[in-house]
């Protein structure tokens, strides 16, 4: 390509209000924990993580709130910057707290939220 060919392409992230994940890994590999950053202790007492994808990601924090707020998990990362939310606890724990997350997001802040999936 000559210079006078070259094509520029800029590329601009604007994202909606929404939850594009929304899911609960029940009774995983102990090894996920700790390769996830997660402390030994809640790989030795959580049957479950819970993983939320929000944006604008400073909604994560809210959900974070929600979701602590909603059952006894504990929270395992949050970050405002990518918009990740990432929660432990029992299987039963962390179905509520993401579905209460998921349900604040949908009806208070106007997201368009995923289906809960499990596996």
């Amino acid at each position: 390509m000559t210079p006078q060919e070259k094509m520029r392409i800029v590329q601009e992230l604007v994202p909606g209000k929404q939850i594009t994940l929304a899911h609960i890994i029940a009774h995983p590999d102990p090894i996920l924990y700790v390769k996830m950053g997660l402390t030994a202790d809640e790989a030795e007492t959580a049957d479950a993580i819970g993983i939320l994808t929000v944006t604008p990601a400073e909604a994560a924090v809210i959900c974070a709130d929600v979701a602590m707020k909603a059952a006894g998990v504990t929270l395992g990362f949050v970050d405002r910057f990518s918009g990740t939310l990432i929660v432990t606890g029992t299987v039963s724990e962390v179905e509520s707290a993401l579905e209460s997350a998921c349900a604040y997001a949908r009806d208070k802040l106007g997201c368009a939220v995923c289906p809960l999936t499990k596996t």
